[in-house]
Formats: structure tokens, sequence, C-alpha cells
């Protein structure tokens, strides 16, 4: 099986139509939360990506646009854009989200994978550093976890004794490219694929994954998108500025 895998998709309907056309075959699609938050098209966001499949789990943007958690951890420019988008979800699309699972979630016939948005620990928790995944890899008894959150594309992995940490490197900054990471047995593995509508690692580009189940390789892939239609989107709607802007930087 080939699954499609994207996170943090945010509410930019520009970068998530790039992923879409550049993706290469897939058979299923797995959406690892944070489908609205920051950017401006939640509605268009939450169709197109119900449009894709029905395998979710929430993200802690999507609990908050839906009155579900509290705004208190989030900066303020994070409560904003929570708050507008709220007001501005259809009443359908509201009671969606907040029927939203909570993760991991596993999907028939991948046997051995998980699905998650933070940790297979905690949905909220941040798994950024190798210090940070030590823990999930050690602990969880499912060997492989797909996660999102930190919208840092990439994988750690353990053998129980030697734990490690992939980032995929591109040669451009303005081309689709992917990167192939083979799978070993006997590793456990918390995998990345990288935020579709806000990149953090100083790439702009929308990332995602597909994972090959048969040939257990996760392909890591960054697609250029219409920036200057999302940012506009953001302005437009009277998000905060700075919600546009970090796009351009990938931060």
């Amino acid at each position: 099986m080939r699954v499609l895998i994207l996170s943090d998709i945010h509410s930019n309907l520009e970068a998530l139509e790039a992923c879409l056309a550049s993706a290469p075959a897939y058979d299923q699609v797995v959406n690892l939360g944070d489908i609205v938050g920051y950017g401006a098209s939640p509605n268009e966001v939450i169709a197109r990506s119900r449009g894709l499949g029905k395998f979710f789990v929430r993200g802690n943007h999507d609990k908050a646009a839906a009155g579900l958690m509290d705004l208190k951890d989030f900066n303020p420019v994070a409560g904003m854009a929570a708050i507008w988008t709220r007001e501005h979800l259809s009443t359908e699309n509201l009671a969606w989200l907040r029927a939203l699972p909570q993760g991991p979630i596993q999907v028939d016939g991948l046997e051995g994978v998980q699905f998650v948005h933070g940790s297979p620990m905690d949905e909220d928790d941040y798994v950024v550093t190798l210090h940070d995944a030590i823990e999930p890899l050690l602990v969880s008894s499912i060997p492989l976890t797909f996660f999102g959150h930190s919208h840092l594309q990439g994988s750690f992995w353990s053998n129980t004794v030697t734990p490690d940490v992939y980032r995929p490197v591109y040669r451009t900054v303005g081309q689709a490219e992917s990167a192939d990471l083979p799978l070993k047995d006997g590793q456990h593995y918390l995998v990345n694929p990288g935020s579709v509508g806000q990149p953090r690692d100083g790439d702009w580009r929308a990332a995602f994954a597909v994972f090959d189940s048969d040939a257990r390789i996760v392909t890591f892939c960054r697609a250029p998108y219409n920036l200057k239609n999302a940012q506009d989107r953001i302005i437009a709607a009277n998000l905060p500025q700075r919600l546009a802007t970090r796009l351009a930087a990938g931060r």
C-alpha cells in the first residue's frame, strides 16, 4: 500500500493543492491533524481534506478552533488565528472538527504502523530533538509512528542501542524534490512528513511524505506553491500579518 501522509496544513489551500498535484501515486491518505489554524482558508481546506479519505487525527489547532481546549498555551498570534477560524467555520465543519479522533490511530492493512499528531505518548507533546524522541521510541510497542506537530520534516529511529536522526537534504529552494528513507528491520521509527502549510525548517516549500508499506520506503517530498496567493488571503482576512510573512521564510 502507498500512503500519502499530510500534516499541519493550517488552512493553506494553495500549499495543499500543490502537494496533491506533485504527489506520486498513492492508494490511501492519512491526515495527521492541524488541518486549520493560522491560514485563511479553513472551510476550503476541510472540504478538500474530507474528499481525500477518512483517516484523520486531531491536532491542537483543530481542538482550539473547535473550542475543545483552552487558548492559554497559545501565543497571542496563534490564539487570534484560532478565534478567527472558529468564527469563520461553517456549522458543519465546526461539528466535523469537534468529532475528529484523538491519536494514535491505526489503519487496516498497515500492520505495525500508527498515526498521531504530537507523540504516541501524548497527542500534544512536541517531538523536536533526538532527546524528545528517545522515550517514545523505546516505550512504544509499535515500530513505526507517523507524527506531525513540530513542522520539521524528517525521522528519528532507534534499535534500542543507538538512536539517530535523519533530515532530508534537497538540492534547490524552488523546485519539487523528494528524498527516500528506506526503513530497516528491527528499528523503531518516528517519522514526520513535515508541514504542508507552514514549514519551520527554513524551507518555504510545502512538505509531505509517501509511505510504501511493501517496499518499506518513506519518500519525503517538497512542493513549491503559490506563496503570494496564500499570503494575500491572510492579509485580506485581517489575520496578523506575521502569519503571511513567515510563510516565505519557512519559519
